[in-house]
């Protein structure tokens, strides 16, 4: 049997995940980060897009995180997120038109504009669309 370390992935509103997984990849501020039991102790923030987790048993599963941090103790890893959701639960025609409101915002600034609002948006769209597309390469749909 292959060697696990216990994962938690909880947002502010609930924890959606808790067990034992033998690999936790996340999208950190500089790049993909990838977790293995054994590795060093660790606090880095995560920018919105998938968390994918191998258990246990094998089974692969994927997560939306729309930002938060990932935290690496010697037994335990923790995803720590403002908003969570398992990818199956995100609403692709709800990203695709956020990220077409957040586009268009962009592109229309008027007096009252929130660019910073905006670029977030566009973000957290972009992410939730990267996360259901690795779902569908993890299906073999393309």
């Amino acid at each position: 049997m292959a060697m696990t370390v216990h994962c938690d992935i909880v947002s502010a509103e609930e924890a959606i995940f808790s067990g034992l997984v033998e690999l936790v990849v996340a999208a950190g501020t500089s790049g993909d980060i990838g977790v293995m039991p054994g590795h060093a102790a660790l606090l880095t923030k995560l920018s919105p897009g998938p968390v994918r987790i191998k258990k246990q048993n094998g089974e692969e599963e994927i997560f939306y995180v729309s930002g938060g941090f990932l935290e690496v103790q010697p037994n335990s890893v923790t995803v720590m997120a403002d908003t969570a959701a398992r990818a199956d639960d995100i609403n692709e025609a709800a990203a695709l038109e956020a990220k077409k409101h957040a586009e268009q915002a962009l592109e229309n600034q008027s007096g009252d504009f929130d660019y910073s609002r905006a670029a977030v948006q566009l973000a957290e769209a972009a992410a939730q669309l990267r996360t259901i597309q690795q779902i569908r390469e993890k299906l073999g749909h393309r």
